[in-house]
């Protein structure tokens, strides 16, 4: 074997990255990380509303690094049509966290666990007309080792508590649960009621302190925002702190990498960046781990061309970039108006700080003659209902500069009148929202490729995303936010609403990259080992075919953590 540079490259450093170096610095392989973005620590992350809100401070400009979106539209004959938008006109962010740590660092950290239904969504439901729907090559037992690892090494709080949809589990949660709002025993109360299952949300927040983290401090900033105690389980936090401080791993933060090069035999020859300065580098390694999230991680693999794969890198099955994920589902609100409470319950609703921490999962699975999805005959998969407050003030303001009463309905609010607009907002009510989550299924009109026109400032292509959903992924996410409704009614809420959208969550992505057993439709084996390339491996997100009805972020750190040992026995063998 010719002589390389180290054992393991990493391209990203965030959930899907952030596994492997960490599990290959201890063996004792030599690992390079190379992220685009710079390496920011909890001293760079502070509760600062306008860095966040307005200023989208920790991606880049769009002006230098951006997408192409394609939307479906329809031309006066009612004919549809699909047309790309460039983000730096259209202003819509595609980056989640361009950081070592990736977008870890800004989770919220809902750690819930995939059930054993999500690994075989064909063989429970059957076919949908128009829904690429596969069968994962693994089962749930498999993976349940690497969930309660990812408990263990990354740091979740919670607690379990049996219900109708409880996955089976090898270990109780490593750290109690995170401190709760008083609304938390409010829904447990109106969930009993109405033979609704609350649950305790489990948090990749640490409780108490460990593993040289300090605890969580309930600045009440969680969701987008880097965490200064580094109590969250961010890759960086968590994992990539403690892979450096073994010797055996490096991050080279600002490194921006373009191209995998092949040889004429189609072997991997190393990998090009260009540096902080703009300057380009390579370097080559025996393994190599691209993990940049999904949209990403399929744009490099299709800019990286060569005399073997003139379509793109392990992609000569035409797969790399095809059925792409994105989360289903939709969101809802109620009002708790302050003047039809008590003072103990007004009290208690101001308090800041603490989570919620209550689910349902009482319909991830559906089982209803009432339900009219399509193909379901009253029986689907469904999903998950989270409750959150919006904390974040600014947010919060910044609707009410308009006039909502008969008077000055949607007239823009000056002087005095915005000031009781706005003392309004904030002194009479508050409100509890929901997230559905549900399965966003593979379709044929959502995935990524390269786009003709439009290069970032490198001057290299930026991906092209078709954002197509199925009309099944709407049913279901009205179904369960119907069911949230009621629960917000039990507990005296006004204003109740709810929407379901075909609009993507854009930091819920996954596919692109799908594993399976078949070459001709999957890109990667069961060990996310391309079919084509035998030293490469993706460990993000885009390893899914099926998303399934929960947060990511979990299953991607907890699959990466499976890969990883699968890679250090080929390194083993490799060097033995």
């Amino acid at each position: 074997m010719k002589k390389v540079d180290y054992d393991i490259c990493l391209v990203g450093s965030g959930a899907g990255a952030s596994p492997v170096a960490y599990t290959l610095a201890k063996a004792g392989a030599k690992v390079l990380v190379l992220e685009k973005g710079p390496w920011l620590t909890e001293k760079e992350f502070f509760k600062d509303e306008l860095t966040i809100s307005i200023h989208d401070a920790y991606n880049p400009k769009l002006t230098d690094e951006q997408h192409v979106i394609e939307e479906e539209y329809q031309d006066e004959e009612g004919k549809s049509f699909w047309q790309g938008e460039a983000t730096s006109e259209s202003g819509w962010t595609w980056w989640n966290g361009s950081v070592v740590g990736g977008s870890s660092n800004f989770m919220s950290g809902y750690f819930h666990r995939l059930k054993p239904i999500d690994f075989r969504l064909k063989t429970e439901f059957g076919a949908i007309s128009g829904a690429n729907i596969a069968d994962w090559p693994i089962s749930y037992d498999e993976l349940e080792p690497y969930y309660a690892m990812v408990e263990r090494e990354v740091g979740v709080s919670g607690r379990v508590v049996e219900h109708p949809h409880q996955e089976p589990r090898s270990s109780s949660f490593p750290y109690p649960p995170v401190a709760e709002l008083p609304i938390s025993s409010w829904i447990d109360k109106a969930a009993t009621r109405m033979g609704y299952h609350a649950i305790p949300v489990p948090r990749a927040i640490l409780s108490q302190p460990a593993m040289g983290r300090r605890s969580c401090e309930y600045s009440g900033y969680c969701s987008s925002y880097g965490c200064a105690s580094g109590a969250k389980g961010s890759g960086r936090a968590a994992l990539l702190n403690h892979a450096v401080a073994t010797g055996n791993c490096t991050i080279r933060a600002n490194s921006k990498v373009h191209k995998i090069a092949t040889d004429s035999q189609g072997d991997i020859s190393g990998v090009h960046y260009y540096d902080s300065v703009g300057r380009k580098k390579s370097v080559s390694a025996k393994i190599y781990v691209i993990a940049c999230q999904a949209v990403e991680t399929s744009r490099l693999l299709l800019s990286s061309t060569g005399e073997k794969f003139p379509h793109g890198l392990a992609n000569n099955s035409g797969q790399v970039g095809k059925n792409l994920l994105f989360s289903g589902g939709g969101t809802g609100r109620g009002d708790f108006i302050f003047d039809e409470l008590n003072n103990k319950q007004v009290n208690e609703l101001k308090h800041v700080g603490p989570f919620i921490n209550r689910a349902l999962q009482d319909w991830y699975t559906i089982s209803d003659k009432n339900f009219t999805g399509t193909n379901s005959n009253g029986q689907a998969k469904g999903g998950t209902i989270d409750f959150l407050f919006h904390q974040n003030p600014i947010a919060r303001a910044s609707g009410t500069q308009w006039g909502l009463d008969e008077q000055d309905n949607g007239k823009l609010l000056w002087g005095d009148a915005l000031k009781q607009s706005m003392k309004n907002e904030f002194t009479t009510y508050k409100t509890l929202r929901f997230e559905v989550f549900n399965d966003w299924l593979p379709t044929d009109n959502c995935f990524v490729t390269l786009d003709d026109e439009v290069t970032d400032k490198w001057g290299d292509p930026v991906a092209k995303v078709r954002i197509g959903y199925h009309e099944h992924d709407l049913e279901v996410g009205a179904y369960l936010s119907q069911k949230a409704e009621k629960l917000l009614e039990a507990l005296g809420a006004k204003n109740i609403s709810s929407s379901v959208s075909g609009y993507p969550a854009t930091n819920l992505m996954a596919g692109g990259c799908r594993f399976g057993h078949d070459p001709k439709t999957s890109v990667l084996n069961k060990h996310c080992q391309a079919h084509q390339v035998e030293n490469l491996y993706v460990t993000d997100g885009s390893f899914m075919p099926t998303g399934g009805s929960v947060p990511y972020t979990f299953t991607i750190y907890a699959n990466a953590f499976r890969v990883a040992e699968h890679i250090k026995q080929k390194w083993r063998k490799m060097i033995s």
